[in-house]
C-alpha cells in the first residue's frame, strides 16, 4: 500500500483547508486510514481516523467540532476537512494505514505542511 498525502498551505487563524490522502496498491488490506501530525520539536500526535470500509470515524478531542474526516472508497482517497485553523494547528500533517484494527498503523505517507499564522 502506498499513501500520497497532499492540500496542506499556509492559511490565516479562521481559515480552512482539505488535506487528502491518496491510497495505490493493495487498498483491499486496509482497515482504516488516520492521520497524525507533528509539530517541530514534538511528538507526532494522532488527529483522526476512518474505517475503510464502514466510514466510522475517530477523533482527538483537540480536533472536534473542527476538522472532519472522510472517505471516497472509489477514488482510494481520504480526506481532512479542517476548519476554523488555530495557529496550534501548524505541523506536518502525514497519513497512515492500519492493515487490520489494532495492528497498528503499518504504512505511512509523506507528510505535508501545513501552516496557520496568527
Amino acid at each position: 500500500v502506498q499513501l500520497q498525502a497532499s492540500g496542506g498551505g499556509l492559511v490565516q487563524a479562521g481559515g480552512s483547508l482539505r488535506l487528502s490522502c491518496a491510497a495505490s496498491g493493495r487498498t483491499f488490506g486496509i482497515s482504516r486510514v488516520g492521520w497524525f501530525r507533528q509539530a517541530p520539536g514534538k511528538e507526532r500526535e494522532y488527529v483522526a481516523a476512518i474505517t475503510w470500509s464502514g466510514g466510522r470515524t475517530y477523533y482527538d478531542d483537540s480536533v472536534k467540532g473542527r476538522f472532519t474526516i472522510s472517505r471516497d472508497n472509489a477514488k482510494n482517497t481520504v480526506y481532512l476537512q479542517m476548519n476554523s485553523l488555530k495557529p496550534e494547528d501548524t505541523a506536518v500533517y502525514s497519513c497512515a494505514a492500519e492493515p487490520r484494527l489494532g495492528a497498528g498503523w503499518y504504512y505511512w505517507g509523506q507528510g505535508t505542511q501545513v501552516t496557520v499564522s496568527s
